[in-house]
């Protein structure tokens, strides 16, 4: 059972680029409503919640395709 080595270094992409965003994302959110006195208050939370959801979706799509490479699917 050989493995998909190209697939697999695309996921694995994807998981690295999903790192950061895991990492930016609440942040953003935490100072969205530690500033609400600001007008740019609503949007920093909305660059916030699309970053976690943006990071929700690289890892949901990486490990997909590592599952894809590792079992030949």
């Amino acid at each position: 059972m050989a493995t998909n080595k190209q697939l697999l270094g695309k996921g694995i992409k994807y998981l690295t680029g999903a790192l950061p965003l895991m990492f930016i994302g609440p942040s953003l959110i935490y100072n969205a409503f530690q500033n609400q006195h600001t007008n740019w208050h609503y949007l920093v939370l909305g660059i916030g919640i699309v970053a976690c959801l943006s990071s929700m979706f690289l890892i949901f799509y990486g490990l997909k395709t590592i599952m894809k490479g590792l079992f030949n699917d």
